[in-house]
């Protein structure tokens, strides 16, 4: 910790900052706030002044599931296709086909 971060961490706790229970999501380092405002003791850094550490990691692991289910969706889009390039029955084309339609419409929503 470097002298100037033990001077404003030191003023901070002097003018009514408390110590937080989360660690700092960058280095785990103690955390201290003062008027909404998080400053980790050990590397400096402060958040977002819109969005907390905790909502910042919460939107990159919504963001990851949501690429993963993108994925998937567009995989399984794929493999329906192959099917309905090969299948015979037109039952069974029209199910592909609903099945497709249904696939494209959920990841444009989601793509949106």
């Amino acid at each position: 910790m470097s002298a100037e971060l033990r001077k404003k961490a030191a003023e901070m706790l002097l003018k009514g900052a408390t110590l937080l229970a989360e660690p700092c999501p960058y280095c785990n380092g103690v955390r201290i706030m003062k008027d909404g405002n998080a400053l980790c003791v050990n590397c400096g850094k402060e958040p977002d002044a819109h969005k907390t550490d905790q909502e910042t990691i919460s939107e990159n692991q919504t963001s990851k599931k949501h690429s993963a289910v993108l994925i998937s969706l567009k995989n399984k889009l794929e493999e329906l296709t192959t099917e309905l390039a090969s299948e015979k029955d037109s039952e069974k084309q029209r199910q592909i086909l609903k099945s497709i339609n249904s696939l494209i419409e959920t990841i444009d929503k989601l793509e949106k």
